[in-house]
């Protein structure tokens, strides 16, 4: 039954070249140089949400944790757990997701597993997925790469992923229907690489724990502090209201469409242009600086001349949402 399932569901939309023969692994070609390695485990609930489904979710998000290294996406492998009793409709639909995402995407599955569970073990459906990419001459974020005087642009507006999962599971309904923003950042990445080059310093999408928990994370890794300005950062009305009600804070909400850049304070115009040429980034914006105060720390100036500390949580405020 396992190779009836392979047959019938996942190498209908996979198959290629190096997955069809169904080795213990894949052999794929490499272009000379370094590569970057990345995986992700995705167990969101509900399984499918206003805007995707775990699928979208798992080319996405490891894709993205590739591009945010500076590396152009190749290769995915794909990992499920299956739950017994989940509907073959609802398997189609996320495959069909991940076959479209990864075309757009410019990936290859080439190797995955699958294990089907006892029911009530999942929630329906584990994704497991490992990318490869390829690294680039001259053009090397890194996590640690953060400089003073930098300035910190966010791409897109905040908070609109871990709302839409939010309604779903709570049954909430808004004024205006709030839709997950997952996307592929690689094209933009590709873009900065293109047009910017070493002077983009560090990427890092704001997904889990969202945009306070990655300029936190960059702060640390660099010993730098960061200073945002209030109001600075794009927020939709519906997430804030959102938040608001919920007594949520859309800095700590995640998304799956928005990446953080750390560019040197004289590419950041470029960046902006760049960013906002795309649709992935017409709402980008500059929402703080690098500082040599206050290092590892991220403060928020308040429109009443003060500060506040934009900590990291010691929990997720939604888990489960990717």
């Amino acid at each position: 039954m396992s190779a009836q399932l392979l047959r019938d569901h996942f190498l209908p939309r996979f198959g290629n070249a190096h997955l069809d023969s169904l080795g213990d692994g894949a052999v794929v070609p490499v272009e000379g140089g370094e590569i970057v390695m990345s995986t992700d485990t995705f167990v969101v609930s509900p399984l499918e949400f206003p805007g995707g489904n775990i699928g979208h979710l798992a080319v996405h998000g490891t894709v993205n944790d590739l591009a945010m290294m500076g590396a152009t996406p190749r290769y995915l492998s794909a990992g499920f757990v299956l739950e017994e009793g989940l509907p073959f409709d609802v398997l189609d639909r996320i495959l069909d997701a991940m076959a479209e995402c990864a075309e757009a995407a410019g990936v290859t599955v080439v190797a995955g597993d699958t294990k089907v569970v006892d029911r009530g073990k999942t929630d329906g459906m584990f994704v497991n997925t490992t990318g490869v990419g390829i690294l680039h001459d001259g053009f090397r974020p890194r996590p640690d790469g953060a400089r003073p005087g930098d300035a910190v642009v966010v791409s897109g507006p905040l908070g609109r992923h871990g709302m839409a999962i939010m309604a779903v599971r709570e049954g909430f309904s808004f004024d205006s229907e709030i839709v997950s923003d997952t996307t592929d950042l690689a094209p933009l990445v590709g873009a900065l690489r293109e047009r910017v080059g070493d002077g983009v310093h560090a990427l890092r999408d704001a997904t889990r724990g969202g945009l306070a928990s990655a300029l936190n994370e960059i702060a640390a890794a660099s010993g730098v502090g960061v200073t945002l300005e209030d109001g600075a950062a794009p927020v939709p009305d519906a997430v804030q209201a959102a938040c608001e009600m919920l007594g949520l804070d859309p800095f700590y909400v995640a998304n799956e469409g928005v990446l953080v850049a750390f560019v040197a304070p004289e590419a950041a115009g470029e960046v902006l242009d760049v960013l906002t040429a795309t649709p992935q980034g017409a709402e980008a914006r500059v929402v703080g600086r690098v500082v040599d105060e206050h290092p590892g720390m991220v403060v928020l100036r308040t429109g009443l001349g003060g500060t506040r500390v934009v900590d990291l949580l010691p929990g997720d405020q939604l888990p489960r949402i990717c």
